[in-house]
């Protein structure tokens, strides 16, 4: 993908546009999220991703919302996520509200189902409070995270239930953003392919690893030949391979080195020996739960 620069967006099926690249805030401090959150959105990062469990939408929305007389905030891309304990109907709709009082934000721009626990019914009750959100005006876009390919093909289903439903075409709502662990020792293959035939946004978080491979050879070689960090080679293979990246940091000058990713491109041979065939999760893998989880 070349021609990207720090303001690349991608229409999403709902309509809107997304930032391609993210700034995770995962395991930021509450006491740390909104300076972090604001060096991010000062070098650039038009793209929040919080999520409930965190305990930062608070912060983070206080971050967007001080810098709004400089960046308005309809161009900062917020998403969070509904908790998956306890995950139903209620638990989701009430989700939704309290992260818009916590973010003290009008509308999220993105809200995902974080995990596909709880069981087929908890899942559809959730999706649907999701819909229901969009319907009302709180949320413009919404997705998954975490789901398999067996959770993704029920989803399917419990779209087209809710159209039957609820009024026909549409009212089963639009999947628009699944978020998954994805780098080159994680390639999720079938989940990509699956999101690529429905037009659905891929998100990958977890895409520096947590810093796990940077002794990977093939990954110093081209850090050294692009003269670029290992971190910024694994960014910018990700958005290549046509992902949002989703990175984290509460160091700022790793903030900022992060975002420069846009003077250089990986050439596609070199893209090619980052390739593995390796299974190798850095965190929790939910999309492996069984169905009636």
């Amino acid at each position: 993908m070349s021609g990207l620069t720090i303001h690349s967006k991608l229409k999403l099926s709902s309509g809107y546009e997304i930032p391609l690249l993210g700034f995770g805030v995962y395991q930021v401090p509450a006491d740390q999220a909104e300076s972090c959150v604001g060096e991010a959105l000062a070098a650039g990062y038009r793209h929040i991703d919080s999520a409930a469990a965190y305990r930062n939408e608070a912060p983070c929305g206080s971050a967007i919302r001080s810098a709004a007389s400089t960046i308005p905030r309809q161009d900062v891309f917020f998403t969070s996520k509904v908790r998956s304990k306890g995950m139903s109907y209620e638990s989701a709709k009430a989700q939704v509200d309290t992260t818009l009082r916590e973010s003290g934000l009008e509308y999220l721009d993105l809200m995902l189902l974080h995990a596909p626990y709880g069981g087929s019914e908890a899942r559809k009750g959730s999706w649907r409070a999701l819909v229901e959100a969009v319907e009302e005006g709180k949320v413009r876009s919404i997705g998954v995270s975490n789901y398999g390919v067996h959770h993704l093909d029920e989803l399917e289903k419990h779209i087209a239930e809710l159209e039957a439903e609820r009024g026909g075409k549409g009212k089963g709502g639009i999947l628009s953003v699944g978020q998954w662990e994805i780098h080159p020792w994680m390639p999720r293959h079938d989940i990509v392919e699956w999101s690529r035939q429905r037009g659905v946004a891929i998100e990958a978080y977890c895409p520096l690893v947590r810093g796990e491979r940077w002794g990977d050879k093939a990954l110093q070689d081209l850090a050294e030949k692009y003269g670029k960090s290992a971190a910024q080679i694994l960014l910018r293979w990700s958005l290549q391979k046509g992902y949002l990246p989703l990175p984290k940091s509460i160091t700022p000058s790793r903030i900022r080195d992060n975002a420069e990713l846009y003077d250089f491109e990986i050439s596609q041979e070199d893209m090619a020996k980052l390739e593995t065939k390796e299974y190798a999760p850095c965190t929790w893998d939910p999309t492996t739960s069984a169905i009636d989880n």
